[in-house]
């Protein structure tokens, strides 16, 4: 049936679309070609008002889930907009039944003319059902076109990672892309120290927390803050608050990151097809993992002392951020389940001990009621541990040579360079007032934009100045030290013997402390065992 249109006015909106992800060639599917071309067509169609321009740049056409669509449907609800006009079929849409479904069902119901120009189709032209037929093959072309260039991109990535190459948006917190190239990654040595030191922190007992804390006292910019601070043009919306802290989940991302140790890990999430964007998490066993592909800022050994902490029961002791000393390694003998620690009063006094969890929930599961108290646990383990370092550091040359590390200058110079990033910041934000105050006087920005601007600024220079009074202070206290050795190589030396059982030292020699009963405990050490009767 012919359509008579041709005394009917239409309100347009011009729709772009360029994404590189569906292989489109900038040089001519670019916004200003698509603009250009629209627009000198739509000057012979007298009958159409251009009323809108809606522009997805950077979006593939395999969904409709773009923000310029969405906009645009709303439009047409709204009554705003009755014609919608693209450069061709494959700007709209490259999904074979939603874009089908669009032109022949969601449009003629709401009575929306379409036009793509390059395909020669006009919804507000066609004679009969004969002239639209076309439409569904160039469609079903343009979804497979896009199946094409999915399978494409999927086999150069699988190749890339195969290669051990970087592909990732943005480097990892402490690497930056090498000049070189750009899929290989380079040491940024001043974010490497905070990752050396979220590590060295979480030997010695420090909750993820408390790490958090520590880093955020010092005005240690977060990765979030830290890529801003570089420039790195990443997506997110500005928002007048206080800058991103760390937290306990980014100090967690970092200790569980194996890149840190010089291995390549991608490919851990992947999506079922080019159509699906949601991902779904890969087992390891499918994981592209190439070693040495890089420079590490961890040692191996270092990762996976880590890792052992973070996968041991990592409850902290009341009111305190620092971990129990037998956390997550103390076993029972007879179900191997991790023995909990519990306090008992008595005259007034407390005792602590430790029995098994899976015995005081259910006998039946295990019969092993023994309890040890912490004090025996720790005597004893420490008479072992005198031993160990005894077959392990046997010479004092390695003492000697421990002691004459430049630890205590390395340590100021680190922090010295720290409170320089901060005092570059500070001045940032300083002649970021600056230029407010400016904008102010020129009218740019009314009164009350500008007082509300300048209170963040004023809040984020606060933190700032907070921060490097923490840094002078820790430079402070290193300075009055005259020895930065570790103080139980100190005792081992002086005495050849341990005062204390750190729980670093005891994580990096013990794997495990199996408990038999109150006198009877095995210590399973890294590299030997020892029985305690």
């Amino acid at each position: 049936m012919e359509r008579n249109n041709e005394n009917k006015q239409y309100k347009a909106a011009i729709y772009i679309r360029l994404s590189k992800d569906d292989g489109d060639k900038p040089e001519s599917n670019s916004v200003t070609n698509q603009r250009d071309l629209i627009r000198s067509y739509l000057k012979s169609k007298p009958e159409i008002e251009v009323c809108s321009e809606r522009i997805d740049d950077g979006y593939s056409g395999v969904s409709f889930e773009r923000p310029a669509i969405k906009e645009l449907l709303a439009d047409i609800k709204a009554g705003i907009i009755d014609c919608v006009v693209v450069k061709d079929l494959s700007r709209f849409g490259r999904n074979y039944i939603e874009t089908g479904r669009y032109i022949e069902q969601v449009f003629p119901f709401l009575g929306v003319r379409f036009i793509a120009i390059n395909d020669g189709f006009d919804s507000g032209t066609i004679k009969s059902q004969s002239d639209g037929i076309v439409i569904p093959f160039k469609n079903l072309i343009n979804d497979a076109y896009s199946r094409d260039i999915s399978m494409k991109v999927r086999s150069q990535i699988k190749v890339r990672h195969t290669r051990g190459e970087y592909i990732g948006a943005f480097p990892v917190y402490g690497y930056v892309r090498s000049k070189e190239d750009k899929h290989k990654l380079e040491i940024d040595e001043f974010a490497a120290m905070t990752v050396r030191d979220i590590f060295k922190w979480k030997t010695e007992g420090y909750s993820n927390q408390r790490i958090a804390q520590h880093l955020n006292a010092a005005g240690i910019l977060s990765p979030l803050e830290y890529k801003r601070m570089l420039g790195w043009a990443f997506s997110t919306s500005f928002k007048l608050k206080p800058m991103a802290k760390w937290s306990a989940q980014s100090v967690g991302r970092i200790l569980e990151n194996e890149i840190y140790t010089g291995t390549m890990i991608q490919g851990k999430e992947s999506a079922p097809n080019y159509k699906v964007k949601k991902k779904f998490k890969k087992p390891r066993s499918e994981w592209a993992i190439v070693e040495n592909t890089h420079e590490p800022i961890i040692t191996k050994e270092d990762f996976f002392l880590v890792s052992r902490i973070l996968s041991a029961d990592t409850r902290t002791a009341p009111m305190q951020q620092e971990l129990y000393p037998f956390s997550g390694i103390l076993k029972c003998s007879e179900c191997h389940k991790s023995m909990i620690r519990r306090p008992v009063n008595s005259n007034g006094k407390t005792y602590i001990y430790y029995t098994c969890r899976t015995n005081k929930e259910n006998k039946e599961k295990c019969k092993n009621s023994n309890r040890i108290s912490e004090h025996q646990l720790l005597t004893g383990v420490k008479e072992v541990m005198k031993l160990h370092i005894g077959v392990i550091s046997k010479s004092d040359d390695m003492i000697n040579y421990i002691e004459t590390l430049p630890m205590e200058h390395m340590q100021v110079k680190k922090l010295r360079q720290r409170i320089q990033k901060k005092r570059e910041e500070y001045e940032y934000y300083q002649n970021l007032i600056m230029g407010l105050y400016e904008d102010y006087k020129k009218e740019i920005l009314n009164k009350e934009n500008y007082l509300t601007i300048k209170s963040v600024y004023e809040t984020i220079i606060a933190e700032i100045s907070d921060a490097i009074d923490v840094l002078e202070r820790d430079v402070s206290e290193i300075l009055q030290k005259k020895d930065m050795t570790n103080q139980w190589i100190k005792d081992y030396r002086k005495n050849k013997n341990i005062t204390d059982l750190n729980r670093s030292i005891l994580l990096s020699l013990v794997r495990e402390i199996v408990v038999y009963d109150k006198n009877h405990i095995q210590i399973h050490f890294n590299y030997i065992d020892e029985t305690i009767k």
